[in-house]
């Protein structure tokens, strides 16, 4: 995979229930990160002395976080209204040259931020909320 363009990675969530993504608009950066904790089976017997680890366990993790300014106000609303309402609607994670990654997300924090002589910010910091699915592109 050679170097990719920055804005091409985009956030999409599901605004109806229904399957109809749009990109969360104004997002200026972008980070998803994948993790997976581990499941330590180290004994006294392992070889060596060596930590060994239970292949296949431990509960895998993917977090989004992003930051911008305010574009559109339809997705600007469902970003809140997923926060108040506490849902976990569906959401499409497009990654260039790599593949889309979806599934449910629950937004866990929203902040907004502003200067007197400048625009107005927010950032967005969602967790998978289940199974997430990937294709690559």
């Amino acid at each position: 995979m050679g170097a990719q363009n920055g804005k091409d990675l985009l956030v999409k969530v599901d605004m109806t229930g229904g399957g109809q993504f749009e990109t969360l608009a104004g997002l200026r950066a972008t980070r998803v990160s994948f993790n997976a904790e581990t499941v330590n089976i180290t004994s006294l017997e392992s070889q060596g002395g060596w930590r060994e680890l239970l292949s296949g366990a431990g509960m895998k993790t993917c977090a989004i976080s992003g930051a911008g300014v305010f574009k559109d106000a339809g997705t600007d609303e469902r970003a809140r209204q997923i926060f108040f309402d506490g849902q976990t609607p569906e959401f499409q994670v497009i990654i260039p040259d790599f593949g889309r990654v979806e599934g449910r997300f629950q937004v866990t924090s929203i902040e907004y931020a502003g200067n007197y002589d400048g625009e107005a910010t927010y950032e967005l910091s969602l967790q998978s909320a289940g199974p997430l699915s990937f294709v690559a592109i």
